[in-house]
């Protein structure tokens, strides 16, 4: 929206609702708990993962046990960023280290497109020259990855709803579809032979992580950019504020994104008296937290028969 966009108001039949109160919650603040246990049982079984793959000669399970190794990093990555949101602002990081958490995501999707890239040749290559596998062997693994992946996953849903959380918990949920793959691979393997299902369950295990990662970079880099929030429409928060009593028109109107579920908003606010804006300010915050859930709200008031306003056509909306 360009700066030349203007929203006037229409109506006064709107106030701030106090029915839209608790519409909104504000995410649960990260204690770092979940991220140390994920972290705890993904590294032990990677490494069990790693050695039973390479003694049956099983890519459906090597590619998961790097997939579980890139959860460790990714898990270790979490919980520095969630430390590191949780300290306070200071002169030099105004708004604190909130951020992190979304660098962190986008970290953390960089390392599973190289997770998906590595799947993808080594599978191509075993395609191309089949190995025998032990299925039996990968079976047992499989079956106890599924059991450790769904334990870190109610572990990390007890953190704070973030991309950073979101990130980590899609980690480990491609790490869950992967077990269950390697366990279908080795079962196919184990009762037929056929030994071509192993890469190939591989493959379809790159493809999901691949579509997940690519919607979670999208999301992060739209925050990145300073992208109005996915589930807030601009025109409607302006047209929202311009229909308030004595709010004239409402420019310069911006909406943005501090750390993931934190939106701000800052914008130009032309009131018809200065000697209102105490109540108005109180009755803009109230409205853009209970109806649209954002609570970090700055706003400029200009009043209407200033000089700077002189010459300047504001049109407003007559009502019959």
């Amino acid at each position: 929206m360009s700066d030349s966009h203007w929203y006037q108001m229409h109506d006064h039949a709107h106030d701030a609702d106090p029915a839209h109160e608790g519409h909104h919650h504000p995410p649960r603040a990260a204690n770092g708990r979940g991220f140390q246990v994920g972290l705890g049982l993904t590294l032990l079984f990677a490494a069990c993962e790693a050695f039973a793959g390479l003694w049956a000669h099983s890519l459906a399970l090597l590619s998961d046990a790097g997939h579980m190794f890139s959860d460790t990093l990714a898990l270790a990555l979490a919980l520095f960023a969630s430390w590191l949101a949780r300290r306070p602002p200071s002169a030099r990081h105004s708004y604190g280290l909130a951020r992190t958490e979304i660098l962190a995501a986008l970290a953390n999707g960089l390392i599973l497109l190289a997770v998906v890239t590595a799947i993808t040749v080594e599978a191509i290559a075993r395609l191309q020259h089949p190995r025998p596998v032990a299925g039996a062997v990968v079976m047992a693994v499989a079956a106890g990855g599924i059991v450790v992946n769904i334990g870190v996953v109610l572990a990390l849903s007890h953190e704070a709803r973030s991309l950073n959380t979101r990130s980590a918990i899609l980690h480990v949920l491609g790490d869950l579809v992967g077990s269950a793959a390697a366990l279908m691979a080795g079962a196919v393997i184990y009762y037929t032979g056929w030994m071509p299902i192993d890469p190939i369950l591989s493959l379809v295990i790159g493809l999901l992580i691949l579509y997940s990662t690519l919607r979670l970079l999208r999301e992060v880099v739209h925050i990145l950019m300073e992208g109005v929030p996915e589930h807030l429409d601009l025109p409607t928060v302006g047209r929202r504020m311009a229909e308030i009593p004595g709010v004239v028109s409402v420019h310069d109107l911006h909406i943005w994104t501090l750390s993931s579920g934190t939106p701000a908003l800052s914008a130009h606010v032309v009131v018809q008296r200065g000697t209102d804006w105490t109540d108005l300010l109180t009755t803009l915050q109230n409205t853009l937290l209970h109806e649209f859930g954002i609570a970090h709200v700055t706003v400029q008031p200009e009043i209407l028969n200033l000089p700077h306003h002189q010459g300047r056509v504001i049109p407003i909306h007559q009502h019959s």
